[in-house]
């Protein structure tokens, strides 16, 4: 596999359907439910996927696909770890992009035998493309970024975190997250997973909490997140499995620590 030659052609495809979406807000909008009022799909998120689908099989027919709105190769005895797998999400945030028409982003993820690859996320209406070839750095548009070197303190820390926590609910005790809502700077919520890990990689959050994210949801963040070497593991402590839904917790290493410690607790 030419990882330059992947990661080149993700870039191209990505900013493509980028302008697509771009052009499109102005446009009326089908909207269907999926599971909720809350949980909404567009045609634009069939067509993206869609034109993803159609790119990667015609120039990488060996490769598998698995996109959020089910659009996958026809790829019999299909293995993840022993396959490259590109991880689609064509609207990451389709919420916002009805209602906002912004803070929505194209992500995708690209990983060989279960080793990331090639992570690019595209905000298309700030013109932001935040992009990784593993190993070569985290690059906003043409800029590589580095993050401060100074360790950011939990009472200074900016953690992206959806408000659903901080009241009851099936996945966290709530109390403990909202006495972390007392104890660091502040909470944000953009409404884009993928969004909000591009932004941790590049310093505009401190860290993210997710209690169920789709791989789609975190393919290419992992990557961007994974090349700033910061922590990201299940809000459990355990490694990531990028093929499956997952919680998520990242943050500097010590950061990282202290909101587990501290403020995760199951149920």
């Amino acid at each position: 596999m030419n990882r330059q030659e992947i990661y080149r052609y993700t870039k191209e495809w990505v900013y493509e359907a980028g302008v697509i979406l771009r052009e499109s807000v102005t446009m009326d909008l089908e909207v269907e439910y999926k599971t909720s009022a809350a949980d909404l799909v567009t045609e634009k998120d069939k067509e993206i996927e869609m034109f993803f689908v159609k790119k990667i099989n015609a120039t990488f027919p060996n490769h598998y696909i698995l996109g959020e709105e089910g659009t996958a190769s026809d790829q019999k005895d299909y293995n993840p770890q022993h396959e490259v797998v590109w991880l689609v999400d064509p609207i990451d945030g389709t919420t916002n992009f009805v209602h906002q028409k912004r803070n929505f982003c194209i992500s995708v993820g690209i990983y060989d035998n279960g080793k990331p690859v090639v992570g690019v996320i595209y905000d298309p209406i700030s013109d932001e493309m935040f992009h990784a070839l593993a190993g070569e750095g985290v690059y906003l548009n043409d800029q590589r970024m580095k993050l401060p070197s100074k360790v950011t303190t939990y009472e200074q820390a900016l953690i992206s975190m959806n408000h659903l926590w901080l009241a009851p609910n099936d996945f966290l005790y709530e109390q403990p997250i909202q006495q972390m809502a007392t104890d660091i700077r502040g909470f944000r919520c953009i409404g884009s997973a993928a969004l909000e890990l591009a932004y941790v990689s590049v310093g505009r959050l401190d860290g993210a909490i997710f209690a169920g994210l789709g791989s789609w949801d975190f393919g290419a963040g992992y990557i961007l997140l994974q090349e700033q070497g910061l922590s990201v593991t299940t809000l459990a402590g355990d490694g990531i499995d990028f093929f499956k839904p997952s919680s998520l917790l990242t943050a500097s290493k010590e950061l990282h620590q202290v909101v587990q410690s501290n403020y995760i607790r199951l149920k």
